[in-house]
């Protein structure tokens, strides 16, 4: 029986789970990694740590699996979007990689956008230092001497790949970070190429992320004890892509409700849709003719694990919940309850505010950790009103969405997720399938394992949760929330 192989390239860790024809998992393995911080606002990786990494966790797959893994028949990727990889001509790394969470590049996105007029137009979503091409730009502005001997410029997962095959390949989800791709065309963009001082040349290929991009290098094939065969290597997703394919989320009206340390809502179109100016991501999906728009809030559970903390319960988040649910029970209580912006590492969409502060409104003497409690669950479920309204806008609201991430394990919050944003949230079997099993569902595809409507099915809802009807109170709750925010956004 054929087994196929997904590798995920993260930021705390790189994970390898390797599937049978059924899509069980077979074997699955995790290598730490870490972040290094130099300076403020720096977040930096070493490439060789992610080969490394992913050299251990294919072997431990191998010893917890070794007649499963001469079956390998395929091979997908995936990873943390964004990061900057520079190689010089030699393939050699010149520097280490710029992450997605690095935050030296604010002028650069200025300085981008300045040269070219219409950058909207091209990009489809707003320079931010999150994004590839303002991070090389720094380095040309701050490294000239790095910059000059840069030759190619590879995403995260794509580095693995060139070690894995010695090709430069990207697929287009993941291209869609960059601020180089046009998503409607699904090509690499020229004019936003040329006003971050690159060229075509600068970049690997592009493919899709069902089909195959390269084959296991002879090297490889010989030491993983796979001499003589020929195993291909999808396309592959960036993380939230892939995640997305995991679960089944493929096509238009589907998508997934993320919450994790920062929250995620990802909706499935069959045409491009972007809302730049209302800080939606507009990009590319893993498959053939499907984008996705996506919202992204900085603070969710990670909103949780400080209240915990700032009220003694960073031990018992689990009896934390259990109080806010309690408080949440006595309908007056509730309504007196303080209003919580959670934007304590600023906020994404649909502000794109790096100043925007964390503040509890209408505190009294009455209120203990569990109203406080309350107000934070309530104020993320708020922010990813405020995301959703953005997807609508952009006619990408999801009619199916997937409620996934550690948050997922609450019922409490996943219901009033549901009451504040009005959408019906499904939690699969497994909340928690990662990117790398979507990955290697791409890898399934590449090798033509089977078809789409055969290997993307969409996993098995253990509960759902649909808005309550009768929930005036918490619209005008959500309207108090939404001043709050205009009114500090005016006091600054």
């Amino acid at each position: 029986m054929s087994k196929f192989l997904g590798i995920d390239v993260g930021t705390s860790s790189v994970k390898a789970v390797l599937l049978d024809e059924r899509q069980f998992i077979v074997a699955e393995a995790s290598v730490a990694l870490t972040v290094a911080r130099p300076h403020p606002l720096w977040s930096e990786q070493n490439p060789e740590d992610w080969w490394q990494a992913t050299l251990g966790a294919v072997d431990r797959i191998r010893e917890k699996a070794p007649r499963d893994w001469l079956g390998l028949a395929g091979i997908g990727l995936s990873g943390q979007m964004h990061g900057a990889t520079l190689l010089d001509r030699g393939g050699r790394v010149l520097r280490p990689a710029i992450l997605w969470n690095d935050g030296r590049s604010s002028a650069e996105c200025a300085e981008l956008q300045r040269r070219i007029p219409d950058f909207l137009a091209h990009a489809a979503n707003i320079a931010m230092p999150g994004f590839t091409a303002p991070k090389v730009m720094w380095v040309a502005n701050h490294e000239p001497d790095v910059f000059a001997a840069t030759a190619k410029v590879l995403l995260p997962k794509d580095y693995v790949r060139y070690r894995l095959s010695g090709a430069y390949v990207c697929d287009l989800s993941d291209a869609s970070g960059t601020l180089w791709l046009n998503i409607a065309g699904r090509r690499w963009d020229e004019v936003l190429l040329e006003g971050s001082g690159l060229s075509r040349a600068y970049m690997p290929d592009l493919v899709e992320g069902s089909e195959p991009s390269a084959n296991l290098s002879t090297d490889l094939l010989a030491s993983w004890g796979l001499a003589g065969r020929r195993i291909p290597i999808a396309g592959g997703a960036g993380d939230n892509a892939a995640s997305a394919v995991g679960i089944g989320a493929v096509s238009a009206g589907r998508g997934f409700l993320s919450l994790g340390t920062s929250g995620v809502l990802f909706a499935v179109t069959d045409r491009f849709v972007a809302r730049p100016e209302r800080t939606m991501h507009a990009m590319c999906h893993a498959l053939p003719g499907r984008w996705h728009g996506m919202s992204v809030i900085l603070s969710a559970a990670s909103a949780l694990d400080w209240v915990a903390r700032l009220t003694g319960h960073a031990a018992d988040i689990g009896g934390l919940l259990t109080k806010a649910e309690a408080f949440a029970a006595d309908s007056t209580r509730v309504r007196r309850a303080p209003i919580f912006l959670p934007y304590l590492t600023g906020e994404r969409t649909p502000h794109n505010d790096p100043s925007a502060t964390g503040l509890f409104a209408g505190l009294t003497a009455e209120h203990d950790a569990a109203a406080l409690a309350y107000s934070v669950l309530e104020g993320v479920a708020f922010a990813f009103a405020d995301g959703l309204d953005v997807l609508d806008a952009a006619g990408a609201r999801p009619t199916n969405t997937m409620l996934v991430g550690g948050g997922a394990r609450s019922a409490y919050w996943a219901q009033l997720i549901a009451d504040a944003t009005g959408l019906t949230l499904d939690v699969p079997e497994s909340a928690e399938v990662g990117a790398a099993f979507g990955a290697a569902r791409l890898g399934m595809l590449a090798v033509e394992a089977g078809t789409e409507a055969e290997l993307l099915a969409a996993m098995p809802i253990r509960a759902s949760f649909s808005a309550n009807k009768d929930l005036a109170w918490l619209k005008l709750r959500l309207e108090r929330y939404r001043a709050l925010y205009r009114a500090e956004l005016t006091a600054r």
